[in-house]
């Protein structure tokens, strides 16, 4: 029997799967995030990390590291090649052989497209647009944080809630129904209550209110919130934007492309008037009819999927 390893490396966890021949997962292992730019000793961090996981994923399935026929992972922070590069590295250096990495926006594509030629838009923590068209180019959009734009992650959405509700309740500014729901999911005495949430969001561990923040948006959307739904227009519009373009700049083969989205604010916090705007706002920028899907698995099964297309 052969043994193959996937790993997709979040802001949050990584997931690591112990696949055979066959596609069939025969142990599956849940870590820490691996991604370097959240860890304050990044790349070595990152690597120790995954090493750790492989680890203990083989030892949870009874085999050692070295009866594994491939690896292949798909990493949140992998966006150039100077970090690909330096991820290597380190873990050829810690003992990893016979192994791949791409940016884990990438995964999407391999474990939810029909034809392997696909636009995946992901939005968990982070946010970026990739594909992989029908010559078997590869190209990313989005990544980089603000730098690059990247409107819709979770915890840009947190940040902005947060800011509108400042505003409102500091700075007088526009009203917005989240200030009330802020005050009583929190428990809220005063004003000066929401600094104590502002030093969470800022530590190394603001999980705590981040979840809670985007639930008060998506529901103030719901209701028709003014503010909410200005920023629910924003981030369909940068969404349809990196869809589009990638459409426009790539080769699809027939008369329509798959698009998968996947991540919590696309899928699993589905918000009905932002997924139905950035349908609308991505076609009308697409020379070809878009062919929306959710991911209907775990991202990690892209990669025995592309292994087996490419590496096996």
């Amino acid at each position: 029997m052969s043994y193959y390893i996937g790993v997709d490396g979040g802001g949050t966890k990584t997931a690591y799967a112990l696949f055979d021949e066959n596609k069939n997962i025969l142990a599956e292992f849940k870590g820490p995030g691996s991604n370097h730019e959240n860890l304050e000793t990044s790349f070595e961090g990152a690597s120790d990390i995954i090493i750790d996981g492989i680890n203990s994923l083989c030892e949870s399935a009874g085999i050692k590291p070295d009866n594994v026929s491939y690896t292949l992972m798909g990493l949140a922070g992998i966006d150039h090649p100077y970090q690909h590069d330096a991820m290597c590295e380190l873990l050829s250096k810690k003992g990893l052989n016979n192994f791949s990495i791409y940016n884990d926006g990438f995964l999407v594509i391999k474990a939810g497209s029909e034809t392997g030629a696909a636009i995946g838009y992901n939005c968990g923590t982070g946010v970026c647009c990739n594909c992989v068209d029908s010559d078997g180019n590869m190209l990313q959009l989005a990544g980089l944080g603000d730098f690059t734009g990247d409107f819709c992650g979770g915890v840009w959405i947190a940040q902005q809630t947060f800011r509108m509700i400042y505003d409102d309740v500091f700075c007088l500014g526009e009203k917005t129904s989240m200030s009330k729901k802020a005050f009583d999911l929190f428990k809220l005495k005063n004003r000066e209550d929401l600094f104590e949430i502002l030093k969470v969001l800022e530590s190394d561990e603001p999980d705590e209110y981040i979840r809670p923040l985007l639930d008060i948006f998506f529901e103030a959307a719901d209701e028709g919130d003014a503010q909410a739904l200005k920023l629910v227009e924003t981030m369909s519009d940068r969404g349809a934007l990196f869809i589009s373009a990638l459409a426009k700049q790539m080769n699809f083969e027939g008369d329509e492309i798959e698009v998968v989205l996947s991540g919590s604010v696309n899928v699993k916090l589905a918000n009905e008037k932002y997924i139905s705007l950035l349908k609308e706002k991505a076609q009308a920028r697409s020379p070809k009819k878009l062919c929306f899907k959710n991911i209907k698995c775990a991202p990690v099964t892209g990669c025995i999927n592309w292994i087996l297309q490419e590496f096996a």
